[in-house]
């Protein structure tokens, strides 16, 4: 039998998509070492110029105009408004998509964000392709511009998820909750020991970890101020992504502060800082949460942005796996009753451990090689 030919589409360099393609990647290789796999960002391939851009304004209105973002997404309105302009796009873009498949010849192709999964459903329809297409959903809500009829499977994050996919029309036999893909070093056991010499940490003080995803988004400065009233004597690991201003920032402004904290930018082995630590302030992207969950790690998160996070931090709160704070400056009051309530603590990790898929990537990747 013939190693596997397999496309993983993604878009974004530092982003969740691409973290999804990479773990399914490794844990492709892993079953089966001969397959051959082109990981690519769909986006940059088709419009490159448009990928800068688009992305340059998605960040903007995050940051500055969050409401307009919750507006647009998975408004059943603006998704049957962007109908035409979304097939014309496709239209454009398929030529560029059967010079791709024509040269590597995939089996299947896989997409982790719903920009490139529709391009390849299209791509099908306009060329009478049978080429296998997998959406890999990497966020706790099934929105609208997922579903295409010429998806063969669905990856969700939970059985949640699959019944509200179900609900807006997707065949069920068609859908698979295996979870967010995710590496699989975040299940690993390790040596706590060593991590703390590693880092310089006191094992006898709390670790708090405080993250705002690879591009360290959210309001971080404002979070590491309010821990400065927190009772216990605790050691902060901030994790500033690609936010080169936040970090030098950051920088400048802890020297002043009595916590103990270590600052580090974009870093590979976030799976060692969450082992040591006691909880995690964090936005709850999807495969940040799927690790999180595996880690068995109390989550804390702190104003989500409307849309998919705001969706995501729903359903762990619902589930009892994290607790969201309003207001970043009073996240000191939490801090404070989580490491004085070793019972909620320990509920916390309960509740994470219930709903975590920790064999994720390996489950996706079994599926992969039987298609």
């Amino acid at each position: 039998m013939q190693p596997k030919r397999i496309i993983l589409m993604y878009i974004s360099e530092v982003s969740g998509h691409r973290s999804a393609t990479m773990a399914i990647e490794k844990a492709l290789k892993s079953l089966s070492p001969k397959c051959e796999i082109l990981n690519i960002n769909a986006f940059n391939y088709t419009n490159p110029i448009s990928e800068k851009v688009i992305n340059r304004i998605y960040m903007e209105v995050i940051k500055h105009t969050p409401k307009v973002w919750d507006y647009l997404y998975d408004n059943p309105s603006v998704v049957k408004g962007l109908e035409k302009i979304k097939k014309s796009v496709h239209k454009a873009n398929s030529p560029k998509l059967k010079k791709l498949f024509d040269n590597f010849n995939p089996d299947l192709v896989v997409c982790t964000q719903a920009f490139p999964c529709g391009m390849v459903a299209d791509y099908k329809k306009v060329y009478g392709s049978n080429l296998p297409l997998v959406a890999v959903l990497t966020d706790y809500i099934p929105h609208s511009y997922w579903v295409y009829e010429t998806v063969d499977y669905y990856i969700t994050p939970s059985e949640d998820v699959s019944e509200r996919l179900a609900k807006k029309g997707v065949t069920a036999s068609k859908i698979k909750p295996y979870g967010i893909p995710f590496d699989h070093k975040f299940n690993q056991k390790l040596n706590s020991e060593e991590i703390f010499i590693k880092l310089k940490l006191n094992p006898l003080k709390p670790v708090v970890l405080i993250m705002g995803g690879g591009q360290g988004l959210g309001p971080i400065k404002t979070i590491v101020k309010s821990l400065e009233k927190v009772k216990q004597d605790i050691q902060e690991l901030i994790i500033t992504g690609t936010n080169k201003k936040l970090y030098r920032s950051l920088k400048r402004k802890i020297r002043g502060y009595k916590k103990e904290i270590h600052l580090f930018g974009f870093v590979e082995n976030i799976h060692e800082l969450m082992y040591v630590s006691k909880v995690i302030i964090s936005k709850p992207g999807g495969v940040t949460t799927a690790e999180v969950l595996s880690a068995r790690l109390p989550m804390v998160i702190v104003k989500p942005i409307p849309g998919q996070e705001v969706n995501n931090t729903n359903f762990l709160t619902h589930k009892g796996a994290a607790i969201e704070v309003d207001e970043p400056k009073e996240v000191h009051r939490v801090i404070d009753e989580l490491l004085e309530d070793k019972v909620k603590l320990e509920n916390l990790k309960l509740a994470a451990a219930e709903i975590a898929k920790p064999n994720a990537s390996m489950d996706i990747a079994k599926l992969l090689l039987s298609i």
